[in-house]
């Protein structure tokens, strides 16, 4: 996990004037409004902060990671590295009822974690890594593919919840990356796939603990429609992904879609609200550095904040 780049400039900020500004835009810009918390509710997300326990990151930075995380009910979070000293400083600044679960560390000396209101949504017994047995690789195979799947750089983490009656599992995933090559693109592409797969059978078996099976993380996908690999992999055997209201992508930089939360329609879409979005927190937040240093302004906020941004569905309980 290379860090980025510690921004040169001083910028001391007030976080209290910082939450206030990225409540304001939340509930004032067209588009950009979470939804309340509610009782009959639950409110997903999930968010790759950047190089989490890599990158040196203040209280004050925490406190904002934080105040977004807390509009949520259950948060799946990537790129937490095996220094658990960045997650365990969100949870502090979240409330009592705010739950941490997180994997063993593997490629790149990631974990992949969960942050939960307990108060919400209930902790169930399945719970586990995602990693089919080498006598399937040779079934997991894409048409004009060539790449073969030799299992997961970063296995996929498993997590079950109920809130209300809606009893669903999470597959928070960071899928491999590696370059634009034709050669990793179809890496990605087997990846992306192999969790495709496993959900689908997994939502069919008899023996399912539940049928509600929700992927979601950083899929490291370009863009969320047909003609894209990565996509065709992903909503190959019937997944579907929202539209989201915000009509943006998860990425800072380049604005792609390497965020997701995918489900099956005829599972879980009767549980959808149609509500669905990613929070461009880089338009609220440090408005003075953007007015004074814009070409800081970006380096500040992938170090401090994060280079992703979060995505969020609501789903009925």
């Amino acid at each position: 996990m290379p860090p980025f780049p510690k921004p040169r400039i001083t910028h001391d900020y007030d976080p209290d004037h910082e939450i206030a500004a990225l409540r304001h835009y939340i509930a004032t810009e067209t588009g950009r409004a979470v939804p309340a918390k509610a009782p009959n509710r639950i409110l997903l997300a999930t968010w790759n902060i950047a190089n989490l326990g890599v990158q040196h990151r203040r209280d004050q930075d925490y406190r904002l990671l934080a105040e977004i995380i807390s509009w949520f009910d259950v948060v799946a979070i990537q790129e937490c590295h095996d220094n658990l000293s960045g997650i365990q400083s969100i949870r502090a600044n979240l409330p009592d009822a705010f739950r941490l679960l997180f994997s063993d560390a593997s490629g790149n000396d990631e974990r992949l974690t969960f942050l939960y209101d307990s108060a919400k949504a209930r902790l169930l017994e399945e719970v586990g890594e995602i990693a089919p047995p080498p006598s399937e690789y040779k079934n997991i195979t894409l048409p004009g593919i060539r790449q073969r799947f030799d299992g997961f750089d970063r296995n996929p983490y498993l997590a079950t919840f109920q809130a209300g009656s809606f009893t669903f599992s999470l597959v928070n995933v960071h899928l491999y990356y590696g370059s634009t090559r034709a050669a990793d693109i179809g890496r990605r592409c087997v990846e992306t796939f192999a969790v495709a797969r496993w959900a689908d059978r997994r939502r069919r078996s008899r023996y399912a603990f539940t049928h509600d099976i929700l992927p979601l993380g950083d899929f490291n996908l370009p863009k969320a429609e047909p003609g894209d690999p990565v996509y065709a992999a992903l909503t190959r055997r019937g997944l579907h992904l929202p539209e989201h209201s915000t009509k943006i992508g998860s990425s800072i930089a380049r604005d792609e879609h390497y965020d997701q939360i995918a489900f099956f329609p005829g599972e879980t879409k009767k549980d959808f609200t149609g509500r669905a979005g990613v929070i461009d927190f880089d338009g609220a937040v440090f408005r003075d550095l953007w007015q004074s240093k814009p070409k800081q302004f970006s380096g500040y906020v992938r170090y401090y904040l994060s280079d992703h941004r979060p995505l969020w569905a609501e789903f009925r309980t």
